[in-house]
C-alpha cells in the first residue's frame, strides 16, 4: 500500500541584522507530496512442498547413495543412515524427504522411508499420501508395491475421513488398472463413516464401465441413488466438462 504524507517545505532567504548576513529559513506551508512505498510487495510469498532444508538434503542424498550400495554392502549401511540422518530429522523433514524421494520415483526407498514415520509417534494416516503414493508406485509398475501400500491403508487405525483422498485413492485405482481394489476401497470408507459425495460416484461408476465392470457399476448406481435420486443426472456432468476441454 502506498502511503502519501503531506509536509511543509521549508524556504531560505537571507537576513541582515547590523552588518551581519545569516541565512534564515521560513516555512512554506504549501505541501509537499512524499510518497512511503509498502515493502510488503516486494516479499516473495513463502514456499512449501518442494522445498527442503540442509539437513533433509543431506539425508535424501546419503539414502540413495547407501542404497545403491546395498549390492555390495547389503543391509548394514542403509540402515546406518536411516540412524544418524533420517531418524533424527523433525517430523516436516521426514515429509520432505519422503516426497522428495517419490518426486523422484526412487519407490523402493521411499517405501523403506514410509515404514520408517510409520514408526513415529505424531504419525497420522492420511489417505490422500496414501494415494500418491499408490500413484507413483503404479505409475512405475510397481504394481505389487502399490496393492501392498493399500494393505497398509486397510490396517491403518483412526484413519482420517477425508472424501478428496478417497476421491483421489479412487482415480489411481481407476487409472493404472486396479479395480479389484476398488470396491473393497469403497467399503473402506464408508466402514469410517466417511459418505461418498458426487465426484466419488462420478469417478468411480464412469470409471469402472469405461473398464468394463459392468457388474460393480450397476451396484454402485444403486447405492448413488439412494443418495441423490433416480436421475443421477450429475453422473453426465463430468463427461460434458472433460469434453470441453
Amino acid at each position: 500500500m502506498n502511503q502519501t504524507i503531506a509536509a511543509p517545505t521549508p524556504s531560505a532567504c537571507f537576513v541582515t541584522d547590523r552588518g551581519s548576513t545569516f541565512l534564515q529559513f521560513k516555512l512554506n506551508h504549501k505541501a509537499m507530496v512524499i510518497t512511503m512505498k509498502d515493502r510488503s510487495k516486494n516479499r516473495k510469498p513463502l514456499q512449501r512442498g518442494r522445498n527442503l532444508s540442509i539437513e533433509a538434503i543431506q539425508a535424501v542424498q546419503a539414502l540413495k547413495r547407501a542404497n545403491r550400495n546395498t549390492c555390495k554392502n547389503p543391509l548394514p549401511e542403509l540402515e546406518r543412515v536411516f540412524d544418524s540422518k533420517f531418524r533424527r530429522l523433525l517430523k516436516f523433514d521426514m515429509m520432505a524427504v519422503l516426497r522428495e524421494l517419490l518426486r523422484q520415483n526412487e519407490c523402493l526407498l521411499a517405501l523403506k522411508v514410509f515404514d520408517e514415520i510409520r514408526k513415529e509417534v505424531w504419525y497420522k494416516p492420511q489417505v490422500l499420501l496414501y494415494a500418491d503414493m499408490i500413484a507413483v508406485f503404479a505409475s512405475n509398475g510397481l504394481f505389487k508395491e502399490a496393492e501392498l501400500l493399500y494393505s497398509y491403508l486397510k490396517t491403518e487405525s483412526k484413519l482420517d475421513q477425508n472424501i478428496e483422498g478417497f476421491n483421489a485413492l479412487f482415480n489411481a485405482l481407476i487409472n493404472f488398472k486396479l479395480t479389484q481394489l476398488v470396491m473393497d476401497c469403497y467399503g473402506l470408507m464408508k466402514a469410517i463413516g466417511c459418505e461418498p459425495d458426487r465426484s466419488s460416484f462420478r469417478i468411480l461408476i464412469n470409471g469402472l464401465e469405461l473398464t468394463g465392470e459392468t457388474g460393480s457399476s450397476a451396484i454402485l448406481r444403486q447405492d448413488a441413488q439412494k443418495y441423490y435420486g433416480e436421475s443421477l443426472e450429475f453422473l453426465k456432468e463430468e463427461e460434458e466438462v472433460t469434453a470441453s476441454y
